[in-house]
């Protein structure tokens, strides 16, 4: 007897350790080897993140946990480094409604430095002597076409030059506990700018809660003074897919993104950050696989739900129709 009821513990403790084990390796538990920063593999509503195969991503559905890809590594983000520019700005010069906030005249320096950088091949917004933005303006042109010209000109104007303004940006990211994250520049041009996705979601989340910065990043286009009407680069952003994209040879395609699901009769806001995506320095190539990488997040976490969009009634350029805030 004694014998017998042994038998049965062992073969109830065998069965619980297979399910167990059944159970962290259906949500991606199960540890993997490699160098990093370990990502948290949890599932989201009862379905496992399908994180992309390459680089690395973070992804938040609702309320939920904020779940990283693992092995984060601490990698250049190219124009995802002006989300902070952005935050910075908003949290010194908060826009309501539709406030246009501070105005700037721009100097003859400024606009030939954004002459001289666009005939590098920069990421620059065309601007001209004596020509007057407002503070919105200038989010929308450093946020929608990414003028890194126009990242440095809010350097001066809310720090007084990019010195004061890079302190700003490093301390905000320790008060935000992004460990893994360095500014070296405002605009993400220099490779020496780096962080995690992890991080990077940390702070969208944060920037999310200005809703200027929403409408925004939720806009298709922007028309400027000079510069005319300019495109957002974001692939998805036709599709409901809010956010900030980023792209060159070093950091590949990123892509910082909100979008609004429904899953169990509820509707959620998805938000997201993928880096890393494809290779090479072909803008439209990488940021393609960012938006698939990003459309891989959101389906994997809701596979049956029906995906919402936040086209705004006035129009394509999102002025109206502000997603609520998350």
């Amino acid at each position: 007897m004694r014998g017998a009821r042994r038998s049965r513990v062992l073969l109830g403790t065998v069965a619980v350790l297979v399910l167990v084990r059944a159970g962290f390796s259906a949500a991606g538990h199960m540890p993997r080897g490699g160098g990093g920063i370990p990502g948290a593999r949890l599932p989201v509503h009862g379905t496992a993140v399908g994180w992309p195969q390459d680089g690395q991503a973070a992804f938040v559905l609702g309320d939920g946990r904020l779940q990283a890809s693992p092995h984060q590594q601490p990698a250049p983000i190219a124009s995802l480094a002006k989300v902070m520019t952005a935050y910075l700005t908003l949290e010194r010069y908060p826009l309501s409604g539709e406030q246009e906030g501070f105005t700037i005249t721009v100097t003859d320096a400024q606009a030939q430095v954004a002459a001289r950088d666009a005939a590098r091949g920069q990421s620059v917004v065309a601007v001209r002597a004596g020509e007057q933005l407002t503070e919105r303006q200038l989010l929308e042109a450093l946020l929608v076409p990414s003028g890194n010209n126009i990242a440095q000109l809010l350097s001066e104007t809310v720090a007084g030059g990019e010195t004061g303004f890079l302190e700003a940006m490093n301390a905000q990211a320790r008060a935000l506990a992004m460990a893994h994250t360095v500014y070296t520049d405002p605009s993400g041009f220099d490779p020496g700018t780096v962080s995690t996705a992890a991080d990077q979601l940390r702070l969208f989340r944060r920037a999310m809660r200005f809703a200027a910065f929403r409408r925004i990043v939720s806009m298709a286009s922007v028309t400027l003074p000079v510069a005319g009407t300019l495109r957002n680069f974001n692939p998805l952003v036709a599709d409901g897919y809010a956010g900030k994209t980023g792209s060159d040879a070093a950091a590949g395609g990123c892509l910082a993104f909100f979008t609004h699901l429904t899953t169990g009769g509820r509707r959620l806001t998805a938000a997201g950050v993928v880096m890393g995506q494809g290779e090479g320095s072909d803008t439209s190539a990488i940021l393609a696989a960012a938006a698939e990488a990003a459309e891989q997040l959101v389906q994997s976490a809701a596979p049956r739900s029906g995906i919402g969009t936040m086209r705004a009634p006035g129009g394509p350029d999102g002025r109206r129709g502000v997603p609520p805030l998350p």
